[in-house]
């Protein structure tokens, strides 16, 4: 065979996914004579074979070539590829910022597919790597408009898809999602030829359901996408976002398959794109903290927030360090963890900010904080007055009754409810069962014992039937307790110091913590801490609950 139809067969193979055949086609084509498009190929062959050490190999020897041919375009190709490879196999932003720039200057104005792709790199990289939705937008509808003007579909529609997830992150969830699903119908029906560019599509937008938390909308998606992927010739198309795939089905309630999917991805990526398996790892270690298995999530996040992985969710990290701490019983700490976590986000990343601020209102209410709890609720509010789906509405009324328990129970009583409904009929069973338990707290606190049972033993089930049997045990414990004490403890206030319960007292008397501080002689800092602690002692989870608390079993 001539060295030019083995590049021919070689790039057929390519198309036809047949990484192997493809691979030894360039082979042969490079026995014949070292050229650009032969090396070019063949590290596109690699790629997809997860042979590492030849991707890189090969490209920089083919930009080298190109290069000395005066090829610009061919050198600007071969240029975006490895910063992308920089980023994904090891982690290296700064280096991948470098080959992004040569691209730029080799290629500069001139509107060609090359310079579409480069868009489309930057998109990545300023979605992934900086968390930059608006300037994401940008490149992509720049790359979109190339796309429609040269006729490639490819392009047109991986860029309306990375368009779609911008949009999302941005708040604009229905209109980005439109986006996303008619570049993911392009992806299914083959009208897109690029494997790679496939595949990419697919995956914004499982990414984009779960950042919106559009369950329903994944659900759907993901039948599709892996009937589409069992019956073609590369199973890429599924696999590729399997990490993604598996946050949806945290929030479903099916961990035994999430957990599968992410230990199988972990192992995968470990041996290949080491630095890709940072989402994943993050991931298993937000299951480990539903599951109760807290040790376990924070040595992931410790592997997560090491090198290559940290450059992709060295923010995210302080999500779930967040959560621990709470769950802990440590608001200080979850809330210095949680506002260094805003601080790092950027403003217009809308979505991202909501799941900080989700826990930031938690934390404030874990305190007392009354007046910050309210305002981070505000700032929630307006977050994601424009996202529809069922789950992130019922994020905002969780969100409202934490605030809302600190001065006004019956309301908070009616946001719990609503919560609990929501999340249960958007198929989030764990969150669900969370609001149910608050119910169950607050009912208690107004009086309503039996009702308080039956409320927190419903979310005893719930976590018991998805595989929270921690939260399962606590959740029957305090039943058993409010059953059996009318839902006082032997000895309601045994435990609490005597500091404690001067503060306790004048919580009682509605003094805000900052009146308390006053009254003491300590800082609010101090204050916070100790209501804190008697929150934690007595198993409540507001002030107005430990003032309602104080009331029913004084004298102190």
């Amino acid at each position: 065979m001539e060295q030019d139809e083995a590049l021919c067969a070689g790039q057929a193979a390519l198309l036809r996914a047949a990484w192997p055949e493809a691979r030894a086609y360039f082979e042969a084509a490079l026995a014949r004579g070292e050229t650009p498009e032969a090396l070019e190929g063949l590290g596109a062959a690699a790629w997809w074979l997860s042979d590492v050490s030849t991707v890189f190999a090969t490209r920089e020897r083919a930009y080298r070539l190109y290069r000395e041919n005066k090829e610009a375009r061919g050198a600007a190709r071969v240029a975006a590829a490895l910063a992308i490879d920089y980023c994904t196999f090891q982690g290296k932003a700064a280096i991948a910022s470098g080959w992004i720039r040569r691209a730029e200057r080799l290629l500069g104005d001139e509107a060609c597919r090359e310079l579409g792709w480069l868009l489309i790199v930057k998109t990545h990289m300023a979605l992934m790597i900086d968390h930059d939705p608006a300037t994401a937008q940008g490149f992509a509808i720049g790359a979109g408009s190339l796309g429609r003007t040269l006729d490639d579909v490819d392009l047109e529609m991986l860029a309306l898809a990375y368009e779609g997830l911008a949009l999302v992150s941005l708040g604009q969830v229905d209109k980005g999602m439109r986006c996303l699903d008619e570049a993911t119908t392009a992806a299914v029906v083959g009208e897109m030829s690029d494997i790679d560019a496939t595949c990419t599509a697919c995956c914004c937008l499982i990414y984009a359901c779960e950042k919106a938390r559009d369950l329903e909308r994944a659900a759907e998606w993901c039948a599709q996408l892996k009937e589409r992927s069992l019956r073609s010739s590369y199973r890429l198309m599924f696999a590729l976002c399997r990490a993604h795939y598996a946050g949806v089905l945290i929030w479903r309630g099916d961990w035994a398959e999430a957990e599968a999917e992410l230990i199988d991805v972990i192992g995968e990526l470990e041996r290949t794109h080491r630095a890709q398996a940072a989402e994943a790892l993050v991931l298993l270690a937000e299951l480990r903290l539903r599951q109760g298995r807290l040790d376990e999530a924070s040595a992931l996040l410790e592997r997560a927030q090491s090198p290559p992985y940290q450059m992709f969710v060295g923010t995210r990290c302080l999500l779930s360090r967040t959560a621990i701490a709470l769950d802990l019983g440590n608001p200080v700490a979850g809330l210095d963890h949680v506002q260094r976590f805003l601080r790092a986000v950027p403003a217009g990343n809308l979505l991202e900010r909501a799941a900080g601020l989700e826990l930031l209102v938690r934390a404030h209410a874990m305190l007392g904080d009354c007046r910050e709890a309210e305002a981070a609720l505000r700032e929630l509010q307006g977050v994601v007055s424009n996202v529809s789906t069922g789950a992130m509405k019922a994020a905002v009324r969780f969100a409202e009754g934490r605030v809302a328990a600190m001065s006004d129970p019956l309301v908070a009583k009616a946001h719990f409810e609503d919560a609990a409904e929501l999340f249960a009929y958007s198929g989030a069973p764990f969150e669900s069962a969370e609001a149910r338990v608050e119910l169950g707290r607050l009912l208690s606190a107004l009086g309503r014992r039996a009702t308080a049972v039956d409320e927190i033993l419903t979310a005893a089930r719930t976590f018991g039937a998805i595989g929270a049997a921690a939260e399962a045990r606590k959740a029957q414990s305090l039943a058993r307790e409010l059953r059996s004490s009318g839902g006082k403890r032997a000895h309601p206030l045994h435990g609490l110091t005597k500091r404690e319960l001067e503060v306790l007292a004048l919580i009682a008397e509605g003094l805000t913590n900052r009146e308390v501080a006053t009254r003491l002689c300590r800082s609010e800092h101090t204050v916070h801490r100790h209501v804190a602690n008697i929150l934690g002692k007595l198993g409540l989870s507001s002030r107005a609950a430990a003032a309602s608390f104080a009331a029913k079993y004084g004298p102190l």
